[in-house]
């Protein structure tokens, strides 16, 4: 199968480039990864072409022009530019692990979207992995120990492996530790209920609606602990107004069996066109 990786971006060109430098070691040629930007300034775009590690793989820069926090959109042309048959979503300030794509891989199942996981990072340690003073990959497991006894790190679950770790599974839905940052599902079943919900407005709640209906589709959840962490760079929350408003309405969604998105992939064509550059070919 072919492997797209869509990873969000929005002026942040550092922590994105920390992304792409341990996502590049991982991707083998028959992937492609898609850099979803919700319109970031030009200093940024040129530091992502400046910047790029290299991959074995074709990288897209698929760029719309910034009208607001619109997540979603950008999630559904990265997904829908990379012509691929099972999508890896990551956020643009979520450093892949060692073995993330290969312990995501192994967890892909018919049937099944997958749930990944996340180990939250310091102000401090974030901003060395920016600089380049330190990277995740090199890291040994006593330095983590030491990072998690200083507080620089808030859990050491990526030094276990355990594919078949009990809870894996979950038949009905549940908010706890929904994960846009790190999901993996197929593009069939992503179109099927097409994809993320563009009518959700600001932060908040638009990936627990995208796993709700996915549920209302007959798919059940796989959590990726102890497989598929990602390193959380450390950032100024963004605003929540918009939170309440969002989880209300998936509240109300879990009352019906609603599927399809109101505004998804299916309706691309009628958003304003995107950019699409191919940044390594």
């Amino acid at each position: 199968m072919k492997v797209g990786f869509v990873v969000l971006t929005y002026n942040r060109s550092d922590a994105l480039l920390a992304v792409l430098r341990g996502l590049a070691p991982q991707c083998g040629a028959d992937a492609v990864v898609v850099v979803a930007d919700d319109g970031s300034r030009p200093k940024h775009v040129q530091a992502l072409q400046r910047g790029l590690p290299p991959f074995a793989c074709p990288v897209r820069h698929v760029w719309h022009p910034d009208t607001g926090f619109t997540a979603a959109r950008t999630r559904n042309l990265g997904a829908h530019h990379a012509q691929a048959d099972y999508l890896i979503f990551l956020d643009g300030d979520c450093v892949p692990g060692q073995g993330f794509v290969e312990h995501h891989l192994r967890l892909a199942q018919e049937g099944h979207f997958l749930n990944g996981s996340r180990v939250l990072l310091s102000e401090t340690l974030s901003r060395r992995i920016l600089s380049g003073e330190v990277q995740p990959a090199d890291l040994r497991p006593s330095d983590w120990l030491r990072l998690r006894l200083s507080g620089d790190v808030n859990k050491l679950t990526h030094l276990l492996y355990w594919p078949g770790a009990p809870g894996r599974v979950q038949d009905g839905f549940s908010w706890k530790g929904i994960r846009s940052c790190n999901f993996g599902v197929w593009y069939r079943d992503f179109e099927a209920v097409n994809g993320f919900d563009e009518t959700f407005n600001g932060w908040g709640h638009e990936d627990a609606d995208l796993v709700l209906r996915l549920h209302n589709h007959g798919l059940r959840r796989k959590n990726g602990f102890l497989a598929t962490e990602v390193f959380h760079l450390w950032h100024r929350e963004h605003s929540r107004a918009q939170e309440a408003d969002n989880r209300e309405r998936v509240l109300q969604r879990m009352q019906g069996g609603l599927v399809r998105a109101e505004v998804g992939v299916a309706e691309l064509a009628d958003s304003p066109a995107a950019t699409v550059t191919e940044l390594n070919r």
